[in-house]
């Protein structure tokens, strides 16, 4: 990024992205103090609130998490993929671990990440210096220093996601306008973590709880700056791709970070300000609303889409999610990602969350139901027919789950297990998700390891199952360094259910199936709603069928449709100790002439 860049695109955009996080919170409608100087913006506790407003405003839109950062990036693992053929220079190239530093899908979202950090700056250098964070009546004060808790708080999650995309990067903490030199090197993320978590302690002591502020899930509150602590602290704590040695490591004072999610996740448990929606399903539903947090406050933090535009809503529902025709009632729906095959069969019968996390169908013309291949299975928790909004629309206000209570429970039943084995407080945090998943056929829930390796396998795989298509996976994987052996170990698995072998050997060929008009009640009401020849789909799918086609239905490939070439093309150029990590997009890289590439590529 280069000096032009910065003093023309950041600061102006700082102070000019002034917008409501949704249509239906007039709390955030404020004025645009884009007119006046960057001082006076931080004498009023409306105009600072503005500022702030700015910077969620640099979450949102195609280059952030409502298309690229969400629904691009985390995807290639053993859950989901973007679909479509290889191409090094697309979005393809992405979830095929070779994607090139001449991809321009790395290009704008990176550059949008450093927008916010430039906001961030900006806000976090201004309101402490204030008259009113220091002068100010008791209700001013309280007021500053919520925003300059959520301004650390929301420059923490742009670092987070840089680190986690592309490494050591380089890592401004001022605005732009005090640094002496803008060509910056890299920093070593471990430092810019250490950074961030010392600041995410400070914004707990600043940032008040929801019920003390009466915010919605899009504003961080208390409960978000302690969750996402814990999460940079697993990070901090894991494997990383090391720029000096290119190779996974952790570091030897790895306990003390996860020490810290243990601390952080178990006042989040204690307050019991949390819990499970008792429906998994309308969690999801709820961010195609605007209704999300409830009275369970499942949803802790979420990032708010609104506008219809490229630059603050989402394409969730349009880009991602189950298929829809564009002569359907609802309106078109591309849902370019595509669940792995054997995901499918990894949630037990009984698992209320496999059809909600998986699509395996299609909406036609004719608002009927159609059977995908099993190839060709989509994310089910985005549907634009949750929504009310039709046509060809693509921008349909639907928020980005960002940190849900689950994620704070299975944090802290993984660190909990790492530092003091699986005590009965790790297992029953672990147990509250699995009971909810099993709700009403717990006796399917199986049990669970009091081992601390088999205990830490079972949370392994219970994030597999609770965090599908929430762009959560790859980055555990990641820090577990298992990429690249789960990468390995999926390809044996499709190996094996194409051969029908092991524990998919009564896994069909072929699923016949009329199709039949969309319910759009809830799930187990669409699925139920389904003819399947054989029998409901827990029979349909797990029984051999025949393999001439039953009078009267159609045949879609099941098992048929994995083969050798899908298997091939699956992750298809990862390499270990390079692929973890992308590379720095070459246009940006040729901006700074102390910016270096790094990783293999």
């Amino acid at each position: 990024m280069n000096k032009k860049y910065i003093k023309s695109l950041f600061l102006p955009l700082a102070l000019s992205g002034v917008v409501a996080l949704s249509s239906c919170e007039s709390y955030l409608d404020v004025e645009n103090p884009s007119t006046i100087s960057q001082e006076a913006v931080f004498t009023s506790v409306g105009y600072a609130n503005s500022a702030v407003t700015g910077i969620y405003n640099s979450l949102m839109g195609d280059n952030g998490y409502g298309s690229r950062i969400s629904t691009l990036y985390p995807n290639g693992s053993d859950d989901i993929r973007i679909g479509g053929t290889y191409n090094p220079l697309d979005r393809r190239g992405i979830s095929g671990f070779g994607v090139s530093p001449d991809n321009t899908e790395l290009n704008r979202p990176f550059l949008q990440l450093y927008q916010g950090i430039e906001r961030a700056n900006i806000a976090i250098k201004y309101i402490p210096v204030s008259n009113l964070y220091n002068n100010g009546t008791p209700a001013e004060q309280a007021a500053m220093r919520k925003l300059h808790g959520e301004a650390l708080t929301l420059r923490a999650l742009f670092y987070h996601e840089l680190i986690r995309n592309w490494g050591d990067v380089p890592a401004p903490f001022e605005p732009s306008a005090d640094q002496a030199d803008l060509y910056l090197a890299k920093t070593n993320q471990d430092d810019i973590y250490d950074r961030l978590l010392d600041d995410l302690a400070l914004a707990s002591e600043l940032v008040p709880w929801k019920s003390e502020s009466g915010d919605p899930s899009t504003r961080i509150t208390k409960s978000a700056v302690k969750g996402l602590r814990a999460r940079l602290a697993l990070a901090r704590g894991g494997y990383a791709l090391r720029r000096d040695s290119r190779k996974m490591e952790r570091r030897a004072d790895y306990k003390d970070y996860y020490a810290i999610a243990r601390q952080e996740t178990l006042d989040l448990i204690q307050s019991g300000r949390h819990s499970l929606h008792p429906s998994y399903e309308q969690v999801f539903k709820d961010l195609h609303t605007g209704a999300s947090g409830g009275a369970t406050n499942e949803m802790i933090f979420e990032i708010g889409a609104f506008g219809g535009n490229s630059k603050t809503d989402s394409k969730l529902g349009y880009s991602n999610g189950l298929r829809i025709d564009k002569s359907s009632k609802y309106g078109q729906a591309n849902g370019q990602l595509e669940v792995i095959p054997t995901y499918f069969y990894e949630f037990g019968l009984g698992d209320v969350r496999r059809d909600v996390t998986i699509a395996f169908f299609q909406i036609d013309k004719d608002d009927n139901k159609e059977l995908t291949r099993l190839t060709l299975m989509r994310d089910g928790k985005f549907r634009k027919y949750w929504t009310s909004i039709d046509g060809t629309a693509q921008n349909m206000g639907i928020n980005w789950p960002v940190l849900r209570y689950a994620d704070v429970l299975l944090m802290f039943a993984e660190a909990e297990n790492e530092l003091n084995g699986p005590t009965p407080q790790a297992i029953e945090a672990y147990e509250q998700v699995r009971k909810r998943a099993f709700a009403g056929n717990e006796e399917s829930m199986g049990t669970t390891p009091t081992d601390k390796e088999g205990f830490f396998n079972a949370v392994v795989q219970e994030r597999f199952l609770e965090f599908g298509g929430e762009g959560i996976r790859k980055y555990d994987l990641i820090r577990w360094n298992r990429l690249s052996s789960t990468i390995a170990e999926t390809k044996t698995k499709l190996t094996a259910l194409m051969n029908g072998e092991g524990r998919y050997a009564n896994v069909p060929e072929y699923v016949y199936y009329n199709p039949t008009p969309v319910v759009n009640t809830t799930v187990p009401a669409e699925v139920a709603s389904f003819d399947f020849f054989g029998g409901a789909i827990n029979k349909a799918m797990y029984s051999p069928a025949p393999v001439t086609t039953p009078s009267g239905y159609t045949r879609v490939n099941w098992r048929a449709a994995v083969n050798e070439e899908y298997i091939a093309t699956f992750a298809i150029a990862f390499e270990e100790n390079k692929s973890e990590l992308f590379p720095i997009y070459s246009g940006v890289l040729n901006q700074n002439y102390n910016l270096t590439q790094d990783y293999g590529y």
